[in-house]
């Protein structure tokens, strides 16, 4: 590890002048630009749904379909890689002490520059385990890229050079305590505005100059404070709210002024509510560890908003937020199984007789749907709600793999504990080229 940190300083010393070099090429004679819908800027995609639109997925994760295009070394991290035309971003934690901003041209690994910064943590002793690296999967809009460090410090650094423009501390901005767990939600960006789950609550910023546009508090800091879910910006029964899970309640803001229109208790062991909502008609489903799944519906009687509960059942998520197709949300179980639940009803639908990993992240393509396991195995099932069906697997790293999958235009981005991988699934990847 320390010839690898050594190896990485001397590209970064390397890399200021041909940052700069890269950034005024692109400017001038024009890069490898790739369509907006062929972009993943942030944590689960465009949407944040998990959802991906683009050519058919091949039924085949075999070695003649899906083939490595690069590998490239780096230190350890839980963040997703990130997609923005050209581009490929990761964050990871060097040497138990810094930060790292990575970013690698999309189609050779290249790496274009690295920008760093202290600020890692130590976690509590019965989470070491899994380490105390950077958690929070990055956002960018194109311009700017707003990364998470484990401080609740919130970076935004130039997408193209990599120059810092500006930085917020939310811990010392609203004299608060750093949670224990660090900073594990992943900011979201819509037009202008970010909006990040840190400082005891959740804050609006105006992306361009990092200024707080407004604060609501929803917890402390410490054990008990900080969130592991992340924000959504849906329409509830004609309604654009900002869907925030805390570790102790779920709640509904407006995203222009920061009122609170609504929140409702969640149940979960010491907090764990680490799946993020996700939206179906008029509600949200929710599953925790220690908990329940349950379906919360949004309902307005005059000037009042009311919080409807019309099913559960004993079902327990753990990390993974699961994906929506039609009326079935499928996810990964506490117990390691896989499930499919009704939406409508509130039914199980089933549970994989199978046990897989810890943890999954999942993406989904009309009905297939490809989970990354954290042992490395890269698995397409079907979105069926009549069975688990199984349509290939296949190991795409020794190593374990935390951070969430990314999917797009035919490419597969696996972030490895101490390592990045690019991935082509033939077929779909020359049918997305031939649309650019």
């Amino acid at each position: 590890m320390q010839e690898q940190d050594q190896r990485f300083r001397g590209e970064v010393i390397g890399l200021a002048v041909k940052s700069a070099v890269v950034a005024v090429v692109a400017l001038v004679a024009g890069s490898v630009v790739v369509h907006s819908e062929s972009n993943w800027p942030g944590w689960r995609g465009p949407a944040r749904s998990g959802l991906v639109d683009g050519a058919p997925w091949p039924e085949s994760l075999g070695k003649e379909v899906l083939v490595k295009r690069w590998h490239v070394d780096v230190a350890e991290g839980y963040p997703g890689p990130i997609v923005f035309e050209d581009r490929v971003f990761t964050v990871e934690t060097s040497d138990e002490r810094a930060e790292v901003v990575r970013a690698f041209d999309r189609e050779s690994g290249e790496l274009i520059w690295a920008r760093s910064w202290e600020g890692a943590m130590k976690v509590p002793f019965f989470a070491a385990r899994n380490g105390s690296w950077v958690r929070s999967t990055p956002a960018t809009d194109g311009k700017v890229l707003l990364v998470g460090g484990m401080r609740e410090v919130l970076v935004a650094l130039d997408l193209q050079t990599g120059d810092e423009r500006w930085r917020i501390d939310f811990v010392e901005a609203f004299d608060g305590q750093l949670p224990s767990f660090g900073f594990a939600s992943s900011p979201l960006i819509v037009g202008e505005a970010a909006f990040v789950q840190a400082g005891g609550g959740v804050v609006k910023l105006k992306v361009e100059s990092g200024e707080v546009v407004w604060r609501r508090r929803t917890g402390g800091g410490g054990m008990s404070g900080g969130a592991f879910s992340s924000p959504i910006l849906t329409e509830v029964n004609g309604k654009q709210q900002l869907i925030v899970q805390g570790r102790e309640k779920l709640m509904g803001i407006d995203p222009k002024t920061g009122e609170r229109l609504w929140d409702q208790a969640v149940k979960a062991f010491r907090g764990m509510n680490i799946v993020t909502p996700v939206p179906y008609k008029n509600g949200f489903f929710t599953t925790t560890y220690g908990g329940r799944s349950r379906l919360w519906t949004i309902e307005r009687r005059g000037t009042a908003i009311e919080v409807g509960n019309p099913w559960d059942n004993k079902l327990q998520g753990y990390m993974c937020t699961p994906v929506v197709v039609g009326d079935h949300a499928y996810f990964h179980l506490r117990n390691q199984r896989a499930a499919c639940v009704d939406l409508a009803t509130g039914e199980i639908a089933w549970v994989s007789d199978e046990r897989f990993g810890k943890y999954w992240s999942m993406v989904a393509q009309g009905d297939r749907i490809l989970a990354l396991d954290e042992q490395g195995e890269l698995i397409l099932f079907k979105a069926n709600p009549e069975k688990f069906e199984m349509v290939d697997r296949r190991e795409v790293s020794s190593s374990e793999t935390w951070g969430h999958l990314t999917v797009v235009d035919g490419e597969i981005y696996v972030r490895e504990l101490r390592g990045l991988s690019s991935w082509s699934w033939k077929g779909a990847t020359e049918l997305a080229q031939g649309n650019r």
